[in-house]
């Protein structure tokens, strides 16, 4: 099944931009990677992401699952590419550093109520299922050799317990702990943690990422009988849907394909093959599921293939599968593989 690379280069400038850096390997030197990235800059749906952005942290969500959370919309705009070269975005990773924990991760405004073991009131704190992804953004956008990132990073993975990562929350929200025994894993916080330390190659292979990489592939094994923190992996986790927000097999496998040690484990394969089985017959591939406040962009409805969705199921196959890039205008164009065939 060839990978649709003209079909994808046709579509929006963020699309046909990440295609090219991610499929095609194009340097960002390129005069058409140049003419997209400068295109997706322009778009106004990424230039209002950025405004409303610079307003960090914004109002107050309860949900951390809500795709409307700031730090999402944050690392949606990293996944995209952008730098803190790029306007705007610097003011942004000041405003997100500026509130630094003393024990290293960064902090957001959070109110959980006392019925569930919180202060009740809006306090600046952190927790495992938003600290990481502030991380992985600032790190994605250029600021993975910043002290203070580094410092969070290392701070992070040092949480982790011989299970995965467990649900953990600063001193400021009190007796809070999720709805799962003790010694069980979060999911998403393991998911989370997996995803800030692809970015940094001092971690990608170390123990802690090794655990993590374990504890997700084991829950998919396992998916019938565990269900830690009462997430699921069942018909609902198998839906495609971006962006990448919450826990389910697009963000698990775009996470776990990062790291080498996934790659060649029968598990991982079985994930993927139930990816590879959702696409059509000209391998693209259509959301199952969709989050209400991306609407506006071709990936948030169910009736027709979605670019982004495409490209993102792609990038996850090659970097497993090896698959190699062909294009249909130019049949004997390829791109070698990142990883060997498993």
């Amino acid at each position: 099944m060839p990978i649709p690379v003209d079909w994808l280069l046709a579509g929006e400038p963020f699309v046909e931009y990440r295609t090219r850096r991610d499929l095609l390997d194009q340097p960002e030197t390129d005069e058409s990677v140049r003419a997209a990235r400068n295109a997706m800059l322009a778009d106004p749906r990424v230039i209002a992401l950025i405004a409303g952005l610079s307003e960090w942290p914004g109002t107050v969500i309860a949900s951390h699952r809500s795709a409307s959370q700031p730090f999402h919309r944050l690392n949606f705009l990293a996944d995209l590419g952008l730098t803190v070269a790029d306007d705007g975005v610097r003011a942004i990773a000041n405003a997100v550093v500026e509130h630094q924990s003393d024990e290293g991760p960064f902090q957001l405004p959070l109110d959980i109520p006392p019925q569930y073991g919180g202060p009740g009131q809006n306090r600046w704190a952190w927790a495992l299922c938003d600290a990481p992804l502030l991380v992985y953004a600032l790190a994605k956008i250029g600021m993975a050799a910043d002290s203070r990132v580094l410092r969070a990073v290392n701070f992070l993975a040092g949480l982790v317990r011989a299970y995965g990562w467990p649900c953990v929350v600063s001193k400021e929200l009190g007796k809070f702990r999720g709805p799962g025994r003790k010694d069980d894993p979060c999911p998403f916080a393991t998911l989370a943690m997996l995803k800030a330390l692809s970015q940094f190659e001092h971690l990608r292979d170390g123990p802690e990422a090794r655990t993590g990489v374990e504890a997700l592939l084991s829950l998919w094994v396992e998916s019938r009988t565990q269900h830690p923190y009462m997430f699921f992996m069942g018909k609902d986790f198998r839906k495609l849907k971006a962006p990448l927000v919450w826990y389910d097999l697009l963000h698990v496998l775009d996470v776990l394909s990062q790291f080498p040690s996934a790659a060649a484990d029968g598990r991982m394969r079985d994930m993927v093959d139930t990816l590879r089985a959702k696409a059509d017959s000209e391998g693209r591939f259509a959301p199952e599921s969709v989050w209400q406040p991306w609407s506006g962009w071709e990936f948030g409805q169910k009736k027709a293939p979605s670019r982004w969705v495409t490209l993102l199921a792609w990038r996850i196959l090659r970097r497993v599968g090896g698959e190699s890039v062909a294009r249909a205008s130019d049949p004997g164009y390829a791109v070698s593989p990142r990883w060997g065939c498993l």
